[in-house]
């Protein structure tokens, strides 16, 4: 029986070491700075050094990954703690296996644990639908981030 009728089940699991963070790093930087063309320069932030970070992993190799960060304060117009998901990365190979949904799934019920009452992202327009799905509104209008489309969405928990 071939892998493609039998997959590897995904699990997706908390970043705990340097090695780990490397492999997300690693991911990034084949989606975000070799596909897309992000400057290596912003794609890596202050941020990764305290976000929780998660990666799914496929066969004992990691696949994919996201990350979570507490905001200082709310978004304009929202109250309450908020946090920000975003640098979420999967493989190529790897983007109809609802690995995305996944990877969104765990970081939510993260930010669940810590009392965030809304999630605040920066989707690509082509991901739009996706997080749509996972109950994401759009929120103003278009703008570039890294020389790319994005648009504002958010999520009440």
């Amino acid at each position: 029986m071939s892998n493609a009728e039998n997959p590897q089940p995904v699990t997706i699991a908390q970043i705990k070491t340097e090695a780990e963070l490397w492999q997300a790093l690693a991911i990034r930087e084949v989606v975000f700075i070799e596909e897309q063309h992000v400057p290596e320069g912003i794609e890596r932030d202050a941020e990764d050094a305290k976000a929780y970070h998660v990666l799914a992993f496929q066969g004992g190799h990691a696949i994919g990954t996201g990350r979570l960060v507490m905001l200082p304060e709310p978004p304009p117009g929202e109250s309450g703690v908020w946090a920000q998901i975003g640098r979420m990365a999967v493989l190529q190979a790897h983007r109809k296996a609802r690995v995305g949904a996944m990877l969104l799934t765990t970081l939510e019920d993260e930010a669940r644990r810590r009392g965030v009452n809304g999630i605040m992202l920066h989707s690509q327009l082509y991901a739009l639908e996706f997080y749509k799905k996972q109950g994401y509104e759009v929120l103003g209008e278009v703008f570039k981030e890294a020389g790319i489309d994005h648009l504002e969405m958010r999520k009440k928990l």
